[in-house]
């Protein structure tokens, strides 16, 4: 069976998933996904991103060669468009093989036990409560700052970041991580995640707040402080050692 798992969303989304998109594996399989989180797909015979795919051109303009490689796979996984009426409707007026599910978890309920279970309903036995991204071994010497998130409203203030990295300093040496975008001078920036993992398996400690980059922390087994202030920890605290203060 040839499956693809198409899986829009932001880091700490699709590391989230992750556990259910191993599980939903066919004998080859494909993942469209979130252009920064190509990298992070290594379960997948191929990945590319959505909008490389062309998927964001089905049903609003000429999409025949999106069309013809969709009908390529026996079975295909969307969490892209479940929402969408106007794009389910064109899916099904063009039967694919396609079934969608929902991108949000429902309720108080842990992000990756919700997207198991969405695994489970299509048949598949997630093997892991724990998203994992493997990479080499190597010996942890330092602790990593990221005082960034997604939206101002995630962020603890500067000064907290400041004082914990002066605690950690008198007994490692401290690293201040930032992405791309993101303006700190002197920090480390390591654009391409799987990259971005395999140095932070190196780490300690990580630091931070809800981000994707805790929750890509702490799927190299670095244990995780993370400061959460405008989402529940009870749904996207990261998996592993980590402590989230609310």
């Amino acid at each position: 069976m040839t499956r693809l798992l198409i899986r829009p969303g932001a880091i700490g989304d699709f590391i989230t998933s992750l556990p259910a998109l191993e599980a939903l594996r066919g004998d080859r399989t494909e993942v469209w996904c979130a252009e920064q989180n190509v990298a992070l797909a290594r379960f997948a015979d191929s990945a590319q991103s959505i909008v490389a795919s062309g998927l964001n051109r089905l049903g609003l303009m000429p999409a025949e060669d999106v069309v013809e490689r969709l009908r390529r796979f026996d079975s295909i996984v969307s969490w892209y468009g479940a929402n969408s009426v106007e794009f389910r409707a064109v899916t099904a007026e063009l039967g694919l093989p396609i079934q969608f599910l929902s991108a949000l978890p429902a309720r108080a309920r842990h992000a990756v036990d919700f997207y198991n279970d969405q695994a489970r309903g299509l048949g598949a036995r997630p093997a892991s409560r724990f998203p994992k991204i493997e990479t080499p071994a190597t010996a942890r010497t330092f602790a990593v700052v990221h005082p960034f998130a997604s939206s101002s409203a995630k962020r603890a203030g500067m000064p907290v970041f400041e004082s914990i990295a002066e605690r950690l300093a008198e007994s490692m040496p401290v690293h201040w991580l930032a992405g791309p975008e993101e303006e700190l001078a002197g920090a480390v920036r390591i654009e391409n995640l799987y990259e971005l993992a395999c140095w932070l398996r190196g780490a300690r400690i990580f630091v931070g707040n809800d981000s994707g980059i805790s929750h890509l922390s702490a799927a190299v087994e670095t244990p995780v402080f993370a400061l959460f202030r405008a989402t529940d920890p009870k749904v996207w605290s990261p998996r592993g050692m980590a402590f989230c203060h609310g």
